[in-house]
């Protein structure tokens, strides 16, 4: 097993953590926000632009890689580091939140889950062993449990059932593994049920996975019973183990839930915003299509210093935007991945140097100033 994880600091009066894990790609600091690359590239930028921004891990989707191009074609061109052309630590998801978002193309029972393609209409059937089959075959340092993740709302009944599955899959996943290279994380579910979530944590870490994910939120429910969510499981994971929440999300979601003690995000909205005219900063959004910024000489934000900030207005965004032009994705994308990545980074600073509940609350100041 080349995966390791060190926990080099508990933060003060704060749950927040500072570590680092290894994988055999390289090393990755956490607390850490990790880009989608769901069909094998993070939309709009290079692999290049990536490590310039100081990415350390980068995402892949099972349920797309093994629909367009296929596992097997992957595999055979070498796995997916050299097939997308990034040398460091990559992790796939299992295909279990991508079969729950088919809704009615998709039904679930005890042995796995028949969904219809939304490329082309056929028919698969995916179980935990074909998801670690898949993802094995595309090489990631990190796959995940297949798991099922209802819906919200969902009964308590349902949601019970639903997380015992869950586990009974997680136990079919680690007796499918054939690699011995990679870390298989479990999935913690439980909906909106402090005790089921407790229960979920408990069984699931004592299986002995290599990390732990926390899934089925930020699914519709309101923020603050996410946050009473993460606050419920957190106590009963393993403090050895990295913690992942997936799918998440917001800068605000990622301070508030590293305040609670998780260590690794992953979530579409910096490049899906990007690509939509919406913009990160310090001080809050800006939608750089808004009428304001026509002559606006201005970075799009004052305190970063990444590619686009460093050349260009936001007048000559808002005109590339307007215009429809493909740059227009490229440098809004390399801006609001380049606030996420630093982000994460004044995090782990301020986590070593004992003062992340004072960069919590200058945060939130910040961000109280309407002057964008």
């Amino acid at each position: 097993m080349s995966f390791s994880f060190d926990l080099l600091k508990q933060g003060k009066g704060t749950a927040a953590r500072r570590g680092r894990f290894h994988t055999s790609h390289g090393i990755v600091n956490t607390p850490v926000f990790m880009p989608v690359g769901t069909q094998g590239t993070v939309k709009a930028v290079t692999p290049d632009d990536l490590r310039r921004l100081g990415a350390e891990i980068i995402l892949g989707n099972t349920y797309h890689l093994y629909l367009r191009p296929g596992h097997e074609l992957v595999r055979d061109l070498g796995g997916l580091h050299k097939f997308v052309g990034w040398d460091r630590p990559m992790l796939t998801d299992s295909g279990g939140f991508q079969v729950y978002s088919l809704g009615d193309l998709s039904k679930i029972t005890e042995e796995g889950v028949k969904f219809q393609s939304h490329i082309d209409g056929s028919y698969h059937f995916l179980t935990p062993e074909r998801s670690i089959e898949i993802q094995e075959a595309l090489g990631a340092d990190i796959i995940m449990c297949f798991d099922e993740c209802p819906p919200h709302p969902s009964s308590y009944d349902y949601t019970s059932k639903s997380l015992d599955m869950t586990i009974r899959w997680a136990k079919r996943c680690l007796e499918a593994r054939k690699r011995d290279d990679n870390a298989l994380f479990g999935i913690i579910q439980g909906g909106m049920y402090a005790d089921l979530r407790r229960r979920s944590a408990e069984e699931t870490a004592t299986l002995g996975f290599e990390g732990y994910a926390l899934g089925g939120l930020s699914v519709g429910e309101p923020k603050p019973l996410m946050y009473e969510m993460v606050e419920a499981t957190v106590p009963f994971m393993p403090v050895d183990k990295p913690r992942y929440l997936m799918g998440v999300g917001t800068p605000e979601d990622l301070v508030e839930c590293v305040d609670r003690g998780i260590d690794m995000f992953d979530c579409v909205m910096p490049t899906r915003n990007a690509r939509n005219g919406m913009l990160f900063t310090t001080r809050g959004k800006l939608v750089i299509r808004n009428s304001q910024y026509e002559r606006d000489e201005r970075p799009v934000d004052e305190s970063c210093n990444c590619y686009t900030c460093s050349n260009f207005s936001r007048a000559y965004l808002r005109h590339l935007f307007k215009a429809k032009e493909i740059l227009s994705s490229t440098l809004n994308t390399i801006h609001n991945l380049s606030y996420y990545i630093t982000l994460m980074s004044q995090m782990r600073r301020a986590i070593e140097e004992d003062r992340f509940v004072e960069f919590k609350k200058e945060f939130y100041q910040l961000r109280a100033d309407d002057d964008i």
